[in-house]
């Protein structure tokens, strides 16, 4: 990456960003593995705060009552689309047996915080709130992301506790952005030279944020909510050689503090991004892997308090 040149990110626009991240598409899909096969996908829209969201979903087998991953993906809340994470999706799907909602929520700086969270949370409920359309059992609902969209997952389980529902039997929060103030030693030692940089991140909530005071609002940075009691039970990954590895940890000790199950993986001499390089890096590989055993178990536990609740 660093051989190919070019101007560092905070030197470009946004509109920039993406042009260039189009251009590279097709080598991006290459580096995150081979193409998964699975037994249908579909590209819809559905209502959302403001206008209609893009969804691609993603069955891995026919039937009903599938259990279900919403998923955002990453990208800064500024760049990053549906298709840049379509092999890790169709990767989770297979991994864990779920059907995988990828979500295209609106992007900063035409679409500021807190924009990509009302989609987040619109999308969580339309899904849960058609439970039918998608064939999938609504009690059995995941959320995830990596980075941004790990934010983003992460205050969606926020809001779904505050607001009565809808229910959420999982999070799966990959190098999550969880603190706008983030001053932990990962953030200085992994600054530059690991792709994602500091300077980048401060790109990234410039443009994100109308002001920086609302970098401390718990829906910006989950990890300043005054509780997380009550949350889903959580896997947080974690890579080594990254600015924001701290503040992810940090997270899943707070969820672990406030009696929220917990499995925290940092995996050693990864780099940001590496969960969606799996055709390249083989502790991607072994992310998505382990990512799709949490869920396959997340779901098998929650089907079993249910059956054991019907007997009851």
């Amino acid at each position: 990456m660093a051989a190919a040149g070019g101007p560092p990110m905070e030197q470009l626009t946004p509109q920039e960003v993406r042009a260039d991240r189009a251009a590279h598409a097709d080598v991006m899909a290459a580096l995150a593995g081979p193409l998964q096969e699975v037994a249908r996908v579909e590209d819809r829209t559905i209502p959302g705060p403001a206008q209609p969201i893009p969804i691609r979903v993603y069955w891995p087998a026919s039937g009903n009552n599938l259990p279900a991953l919403v998923y955002f993906h990453g990208g800064g809340w500024v760049f990053g689309n549906i298709d840049g994470v379509d092999r890790s999706c169709r990767a989770l799907g297979n991994a864990s047996g779920c059907v995988v909602i990828s979500v295209d929520y609106r992007l900063a700086p035409e679409h500021k915080f807190p924009a990509a969270v009302e989609d987040a949370d619109a999308a969580v409920r339309y899904v849960a709130g058609h439970a039918g359309e998608f064939a999938i059992d609504p009690n059995r609902i995941a959320v995830g992301g990596d980075s941004a969209g790990g934010n983003l997952a992460a205050v969606a389980c926020l809001m779904a506790r505050d607001r009565g529902g809808p229910k959420i039997c999982f999070q799966l929060l990959v190098y999550p952005v969880t603190d706008h103030a983030d001053e932990r030693p990962s953030m200085h030692d992994f600054a530059q030279g690991y792709f994602l940089t500091r300077a980048m991140m401060d790109y990234f909530w410039r443009h994100y944020l109308p002001k920086p005071e609302d970098g401390r609002h718990p829906h910006a940075s989950p990890i300043n909510a005054a509780s997380l009691a009550g949350l889903p039970p959580a896997m947080v990954i974690t890579a080594e050689c990254d600015p924001i590895r701290d503040q992810g940890e940090a997270y899943a000790q707070r969820l672990r503090e406030s009696g929220v199950p917990v499995s925290a993986m940092r995996y050693e001499g990864a780099i940001h991004v590496f969960f969606n390089l799996a055709g390249v890096i083989d502790s991607g590989r072994q992310a998505l892997a382990d990512a799709g055993v949490a869920l396959k178990s997340a779901f098998r536990a929650d089907a079993g308090a249910m059956a054991s609740s019907s007997t009851d």
